[in-house]
């Protein structure tokens, strides 16, 4: 039998790497403009992290977290998501005694055990950003216009932002009870997993996409028509600041997070190119988080994207490393002439690519071709006897004589950069 990988846990091949790394490097683009600072946690943490953070009741504890008992006999868990991890090494080293204001981002793997579909996988992996420190509305809105940049840094119009606030723990007890009331009299049109949340967490029935529970909880009551009047004013003002930036929202009122630590503002990007899988993106207050894994009292807000999804909604963008030049040569006399020239230019910075095995010139050219190479040369014993050769612009097949050097290549692609080559690199003499 051939070995294949697990269900649910994916390779990402070198024709899907380059996108990943365009996504990767656009969030740490605009992240540390922001202010934010990597930090890298690990992937595996005690369970009662994630119980304590997350909730004993909610599904991902209760279903889908991938633990085990290690030889030690301690109970470890594979990260679900990246926020508690923070959050621990946040406490465990004292971050907060340097500064209780943090800007932290992070990127990685997390892994949760529920049914493989498009975007959404057993591994899967999440670019996140956490603030602590700051309960002013203004951080929340600063975290939206960066999550907002970041999607018009990678050319994305959509998603767009829903925005919404859960309250705190003063007036959620009351908009609680309002909805069980509201979902104790339709429990016969709940599903069997929203009728098991009414006594652990109703909330959850908003954001139900079964069929009938959608149906069920129309006309529920609304969280905003119970929100404390500190709630309602932060809400007010982080609306306000987005209306200064000039930022697109739009009220989301059955928005939930299925994170026992949410307060107050929560937000996600949505999309409706990746069907019932709309959010690539959410997050939103934990004010009380720091505090209950044993910290001191600051407040944090931060959000976590999905890649796998942002990458599917890339589409077929070229993504991959192409060679700025492919060099060719007609027989075995020239090999050492072209490999100097290539290990030059490769100091340089310009990607280049050679014939290794001595094959056909029509077999080199092909290669070339197939490599998308911006530009091609043929080395033979007349180019290497002159010191100088022909340039060949693939695009459009225009050739430009230029000397056998690092320099005399440059100056070739210079002239072609209205062809958009691939180089990337300030130019460098020889």
């Amino acid at each position: 039998m051939a070995l294949t990988a697990i269900k649910g846990f994916n390779d990402i091949l070198p024709g899907e790497s380059g996108r990943w790394h365009y996504i990767e490097e656009a969030a740490r683009r605009v992240f540390e403009l922001n202010g934010f600072s990597e930090i890298r946690v690990p992937v595996m943490e005690k369970t009662e992290l994630f119980c304590r953070s997350i909730g004993d009741a909610t599904d991902i504890v209760e279903k889908e977290m991938y633990s085990f008992t290690d030889k030690g006999d301690n109970s470890i868990t594979l990260r679900p998501e990246g926020t508690a991890g923070v959050m621990r090494a946040y406490i465990e080293h004292k971050l907060h005694a340097l500064d209780p204001v943090a800007k932290l981002y992070y990127l990685g793997p997390m892994f949760r055990y529920e049914r493989p579909q498009k975007g959404r996988y057993r591994q899967f992996h999440q670019i996140g950003a956490e603030i602590t420190g700051v309960h002013d509305p203004l951080v929340d809105a600063q975290v939206l216009n960066m999550l907002t940049a970041f999607f018009r840094e990678i050319g994305l119009d959509e998603p767009s932002l829903q925005i919404n606030s859960l309250g705190c723990p003063e007036c959620r007890p009351a908009y609680r009870a309002a909805l069980c009331s509201f979902l104790e009299a339709r429990t016969g049109d709940l599903c069997e997993d929203c009728r098991r949340r009414l006594s652990t967490n109703p909330l959850r029935a908003l954001d139900c996409k079964v069929p009938g529970c959608i149906q069920a909880t129309v006309g529920a009551p609304s969280v905003l028509e119970h929100l404390c009047t500190g709630c309602d004013d932060h809400f007010s003002a982080v609306r306000s600041y987005l209306d200064l930036t000039e930022t697109p929202y739009s009220i989301n009122s059955r928005m939930v997070r299925g994170l026992d630590y949410y307060t107050r503002t929560t937000f996600e990007m949505v999309t409706t190119l990746l069907g019932s899988q709309s959010a690539v993106a959410a997050g939103g207050r934990y004010d009380g988080l720091i505090q209950q894994l044993g910290g001191p009292a600051i407040p944090g807000i931060g959000f976590a994207m999905g890649v796998e999804r942002i990458a599917l909604l890339l589409g077929q963008r070229e993504f991959a490393s192409l060679p700025d030049l492919f060099i060719a040569t007609m027989g075995a006399g020239e090999r050492n002439a072209a490999f100097k020239l290539m290990h030059g230019l490769l100091k340089a910075g310009v990607r280049v690519e050679m014939d290794y095995e001595g094959k056909s010139l029509k077999s080199q050219m092909r290669r070339a071709d197939k490599l998308k190479a911006c530009f091609s040369v043929v080395i033979g014993g007349n180019e290497v006897a002159s010191g100088s050769a022909a340039f060949k612009r693939m695009s459009d097949g225009i050739v430009t004589e230029a000397p056998l050097t690092v320099a005399g290549f440059e100056a070739v692609l210079a002239q072609g950069r209205g062809i958009s080559p691939h180089h990337l690199s300030t130019p460098v003499s020889e």
